[in-house]
């Protein structure tokens, strides 16, 4: 299995970092982005295979990211973290409910699914600022 790279993006780095012990654990190598210019410049520049976007991003600010990636040409999945489970960002290609073992699961299967899929990583990708 080849490592996965996650870009998470949110606003409270503590809730980031304590979340990401668990993705580390798991074999996942983390970058973390604090606002949406770190996330792009990350993006920009990395080879990530999923961009995690936390509830603590106001939700302008997710679907902002999410069409700045896709107009990029990337097709990386970009997936929201909801406080609820009845919460779904349309623009995201998946929503998960922030429980730990609910976003580790959700990432595995969103990890294996893609890695059956041909490559389509984010090297090379341009984002406008």
């Amino acid at each position: 299995m080849s490592l996965m790279v996650i870009l998470a993006v949110g606003a409270d780095p503590s809730l980031l970092e304590i979340q990401s012990s668990t993705w580390k654990s798991s074999g996942y190598i983390v970058t973390f982005a604090w606002s949406i210019n770190d996330a792009i410049v990350h993006f920009r520049y990395g080879d990530f295979d999923l961009v995690l976007m936390g509830h603590s991003l106001p939700a302008d600010k997710r679907e902002r990211l999410t069409f700045l990636i896709r107009a990029s040409g990337s097709r990386v999945p970009v997936v929201s973290i909801s406080n609820s489970s009845s919460d779904c960002d349309s623009f995201a290609d998946m929503t998960i409910k922030n429980e730990p073992s609910t976003v580790l699961e959700a990432i595995g299967e969103l990890m294996t699914n893609r890695a059956r899929m041909p490559a389509t990583r984010s090297a090379g990708a341009r984002i406008a600022m």
